[in-house]
């Protein structure tokens, strides 16, 4: 079975950045398909752009713009590329990565699909840190690592605790139909639960207003619209359902300090 070093992927790299026990690699996959392989180092993949089809021995991955995984060191996989354009953002936990301010984070087991808006948010200002580098540079990407583990954290521990039906559900119903723009009634009608009752509980399990999740949400759709060049940053905004260029524009620098035109021309 292949195997590969520290900052290897199958393909043409554009950039590779390494800092205190992590690795950041920007990579342009080329091959239509790669055969079990594993690698060195933990490590998150984070589709910028394309997509590809990627199993594991338990799973099996479709991945479009916007996805985001996470591998444990040494778990076995193999990679299947339809015929576009597909662009990765990897970053890679060595062997010195708990020997500083990392110390006593759990490294989870196995492959992740991580389906979380606020951790791929994260991952968007991460990018956006390995193309705007100056010497605040390391200290940001490891605090924005610090938050992507408290969030995993977060997310595991909800796992395992008794929650509302209507936690899950609302979940599903901001993300997968949350481009309309829905009232506050609306959405307590369709949970079955009072207005009030969903206002007051919702910053307890999401940490947020209900509001500012729902914003998130939106921006993150719109960030994986970005790679389509057929779409105009108008067209993108009517898409994920703001009201307006400025309500998009004023979104969007809150969550990635920079405007969606600054943030494109980035990611081309």
């Amino acid at each position: 079975m292949n195997y590969r070093k520290t900052g290897q992927f199958y393909g043409d790299t554009n950039q590779k950045l390494s800092m205190e026990g992590i690795t950041l690699t920007d990579t342009v996959y080329t091959l239509p398909k790669v055969d079990w392989h594993y690698h060195e180092n933990a490590y998150f993949t984070f589709i910028l752009q394309g997509g590809l089809t990627e199993g594991n021995k338990k799973e099996v991955y479709t991945c479009t713009s916007g996805s985001l995984l996470f591998h444990h060191w040494q778990d076995p996989h193999y990679n299947c590329k339809p015929d576009v354009f597909t662009r990765g953002f990897h970053i890679e936990l060595n062997k010195h990565f708990s020997d500083n301010i990392f110390s006593g984070l759990t490294i989870p087991e196995g492959s992740l699909h991580i389906d979380n808006p606020e951790i791929k948010l994260l991952f968007y200002q991460l990018f956006k840190e390995t193309k705007i580098i100056d010497s605040n540079t390391p200290l940001v990407i490891q605090t924005l690592l610090l938050q992507v583990f408290a969030e995993m954290q977060q997310n595991r521990k909800a796992a395992t605790e008794q929650r509302p039906v209507w936690v899950n559900r609302i979940k599903e119903l901001l993300y997968y139909n949350g481009l309309e723009n829905q009232s506050l009634q609306e959405l307590a009608n369709a949970l079955q639960i009072h207005p009030v009752h969903l206002s007051r509980q919702f910053p307890k399990y999401f940490g947020c207003t209900l509001g500012n999740y729902m914003r998130k949400i939106k921006v993150e759709k719109a960030l994986q619209l970005f790679s389509d060049k057929t779409l105009s940053l108008t067209d993108i905004a009517m898409d994920c359902g703001f009201a307006d260029q400025s309500h998009f524009l004023r979104c969007f620098k809150e969550f990635n300090g920079m405007t969606p035109s600054q943030y494109r021309t980035l990611l081309s």
